[in-house]
């Protein structure tokens, strides 16, 4: 899972590695020739190799262009990627880091570890608090992020308090 810009530039870059590499073999006659299925089978393994990357980046891409003042919904279909639901709700509702430790009580460096570690070295605590920052809810099987007007409202000062020590236009409120 992409998680910020910098992963997104890399895995870019890595697709499209995958795409040259595949080009090159397709021009190799003599590698068809002297063994066709080693030859499919690099072919077939780079394609597939590549279209999750490029998944991947879509994924990241659709989260990025989601209108944070319209729920996100999420679906998994494993409770080993419960911790994605809160990455993806982070990106999609465009907080960042910093703002996502403000609203949940912590620091932006333990949400950077958090999501770094996919949330393992989070306490279920934690995982709660930040689950709670983000109005994640469970509705139909089918989980739902929201920020409430409580944490719209924090989030409006936060940004705020940011805009006036640093001149900088808020991403979104």
């Amino acid at each position: 899972m992409i998680k910020n810009d910098k992963q997104l530039a890399y895995t870019k870059e890595l697709a499209a590695k995958f795409e040259e590499t595949n080009q090159k073999l397709k021009a190799n006659e003599e590698k068809r020739r002297l063994d066709p299925v080693g030859w499919q089978l690099i072919q077939d393994s780079n394609q597939a190799l590549r279209q999750k990357l490029i998944s991947e980046v879509e994924e990241y891409e659709a989260l990025e262009a989601h209108n944070p003042t319209q729920p996100l919904v999420l679906e998994i279909d494993n409770i080993n990627y419960l911790p994605d639901v809160i990455i993806k709700a982070r990106i999609a509702l465009k907080l960042t880091q910093q703002e996502l430790a403000l609203l949940s009580d912590h620091t932006e460096e333990e949400i950077k570890a958090f999501e770094e570690k996919n949330y393992h070295n989070a306490s279920f605590l934690d995982f709660l608090a930040v689950s709670n920052a983000l109005g994640i809810k469970i509705e139909n099987g089918k989980f739902i992020a929201h920020l409430d007007d409580f944490y719209q409202q924090e989030l409006i000062n936060i940004r705020s308090q940011v805009t006036s020590h640093t001149n900088l236009n808020p991403v979104w409120m």
